[in-house]
């Protein structure tokens, strides 16, 4: 009952928090305020206290500094023009009748290209949103295929956050994880793609685009397929199977080669904006293409460290351990997927994040599965994706926010929906 009642304190400051604009930060350091006092109740001395925390983290030491990578590399596509370029060969094939579809495809291609989702929402997001904008279609559907899209790549990119702490928790491979989400995402890619491309034809009508994203990005950056390698090496060094702190690391180099001789940017600079992101001084540009840099990790870093100290502690006081229970009886009566997806609801709900999501479902539901690879894409199948359709979540705010796509976005993000459906229609075995 104790567990339950502090549970409840913790999602309410949650929630307090995100519907006041407040950072969630200080809602976690509340929670792990409480979680600690309540293993000195048990007779824990401040030191183990303090040695849970370190325990919590110790796993998630290779997440931490892949997002600092990540930082590096969102900054460095911006200001190498590796996204602009992807925009500029891309930006043809928009018109009303496929912008849902293209939104989709296109937020599903940055987001397994740069592994991030609120990265992805910031730029490509951003650029569909305001075409949608021109074309006078519904913001509606557009964000609901721009969040699809944007956690499409945070499920299956090698460079994802999301995916390697799957993978760090269930001590299974990062590579043997994403073809087994390949795998279990076709149908719903499918399915997805289907909907989103009827929606745009009966759903839509005629319109001109006000906004030129060629111009925009041509007066600014030294357009040519050159400018692409880094992106090019994400998808050669993934299917080599090479780490993804390595892989990342020569997308960087190729960048910074691209900044310098290419477009113009001197080596003092190109450090800056490894550190602060990137900011053009065109505003046109800056509205749709700043951001990334270290700093732009940190918030997501200082997130992912505090929540893995609540794992720490619920691990060495058994506090889940009544739920673990209930979790084991779901799991024995229908199937282990079940059990984890339920698990991932609620954990969705009172967490209001991705991470803690991910790892308050992977410690209720870890003897409910006992196969570890197929515990990972359980979890890839449920919680990663969860989280996003939860409205008070910042996995879903964080997205539809800055496109100003209403809440209610979050019924047409298809792709999100049908991956937990289709798992369940297949009927996972029991374990």
């Amino acid at each position: 009952m104790t567990e339950i009642i502090l549970l409840g304190i913790f999602s309410a400051a949650l929630l307090a928090c995100i519907l006041s604009g407040v950072s969630i930060l200080f809602a976690l350091i509340f929670g792990l305020m409480i979680f600690s006092f309540y293993a000195a109740e048990l007779g824990h001395s401040p030191r183990k206290i303090f040695g849970m925390w370190i325990e919590g983290v110790r796993p998630i030491k290779p997440v931490l500094i892949t997002l600092l990578l990540i930082g590096i590399v969102t900054a460095y596509w911006r200001a190498a023009g590796v996204i602009p370029a992807i925009i500029f060969y891309t930006a043809d094939f928009f018109s009303p009748a496929i912008i849902f579809l293209m939104s989709f495809w296109l937020c599903a291609l940055i987001s397994v290209l740069t592994g991030t989702a609120f990265g992805t929402a910031a730029t490509m997001g951003t650029i569909c949103a305001a075409i949608a904008e021109s074309l006078d279609v519904s913001i509606f559907l557009t964000g609901g295929a721009i969040l699809s899209g944007c956690y499409f790549g945070d499920r299956c990119s090698p460079m994802s956050t999301s995916a390697l702490l799957v993978a760090t928790l269930t001590k299974t491979d990062i590579y043997k994880n994403l073809v087994g989400m390949m795998k279990t995402s076709i149908i719903p890619l499918i399915l997805a793609s289907a909907l989103y491309f009827f929606a745009g034809k009966f759903f839509t009508a005629d319109g001109a685009p006000i906004i030129d994203a060629k111009e925009i990005f041509s007066r600014t950056f030294e357009i040519n397929f050159i400018v692409l390698i880094p992106a090019i090496l994400i998808i050669v060094l993934s299917l080599i199977k090479l780490r993804v702190q390595l892989m990342m690391a020569a997308s960087i180099l190729a960048c910074a080669a691209i900044g310098i001789f290419i477009q113009g940017i001197s080596g003092g600079e190109l450090l800056k904006i490894a550190f602060l992101g990137y900011y053009p001084s065109d505003e046109m540009l800056a509205m749709i293409l700043s951001g990334g840099g270290i700093i732009s990790m940190a918030n997501v870093a200082a997130i992912v460290g505090l929540s893995s100290c609540y794992a720490g502690i619920f691990q060495a006081t058994g506090f889940l351990n009544n739920l673990q229970s209930i979790m084991i009886s779901i799991g024995k009566k229908f199937s282990s997927f079940v059990s984890v997806l339920v698990a991932a609801i609620i954990t969705s709900m009172i967490s209001c994040n991705q991470t803690l999501a991910i790892m308050l479902t992977h410690q209720l539901c870890k003897k409910v599965e006992t196969n570890a690879e197929i515990f990972a894409i359980q979890i890839e199948n449920s919680a990663v994706v969860i989280s996003p359709m939860i409205p008070w979540s910042i996995a879903s705010v964080i997205v539809l926010m800055p496109i100003s796509a209403p809440k209610i976005s979050i019924l047409a993000a298809w792709y999100l929906w049908l991956i937990p459906l289709c798992c369940l229609m297949n009927r996972p075995a029991k374990s």
